[in-house]
């Protein structure tokens, strides 16, 4: 049997703009247009319609650049720990916003050392250690 695109909507319980969207799209099985009007045929007493997909792949969920952790001695605080005779520490870890300061610190896996006298960082360290790894700190 071939029915109308309001008779198809009405079975398949669609509005007729849905249903000439999927039309349009070619996913009604066996659907021609005569003219102005599409034919649908019944299968078991209702049009056939093909699984859509979910859209075009997106371009947004591109991997993103882990951010750098950097690792650098504070000279400042070694000097500053020689005069007062103290014992605070001078590894710095800066992690996106944040500093903290350790005597030791464990970098698992890949790191690389960066020296650029010509451009420092803004605390201005020279010399650092650049890695995406998780930094344990010990202090």
């Amino acid at each position: 049997m071939i029915v109308g695109t309001t008779e198809a909507a009405r079975i398949l319980k669609i509005s007729t703009a849905r249903l000439r969207v999927l039309l349009i799209a070619g996913r009604v099985e066996g659907a021609y247009k005569t003219g102005k009007m599409w034919l649908i045929p019944l299968v078991d007493g209702e049009p056939t319609i093909e699984r859509g997909k979910r859209g075009p792949a997106p371009r947004w969920c591109n991997p993103r650049k882990l951010p750098k952790t950097i690792v650098h001695v504070n000279s400042h605080r070694i000097r500053q720990n020689q005069k007062h005779q103290e014992q605070l520490p001078v590894i710095t870890v800066k992690t996106r916003n944040t500093n903290t300061y350790g005597h030791i610190v464990e970098i698992p896996g890949g790191c690389r050392v960066v020296y650029r006298p010509d451009k420092p960082l803004r605390c201005g360290a020279r010399v650092w250690i650049e890695t995406i790894n998780e930094v344990t700190v010990i202090r």
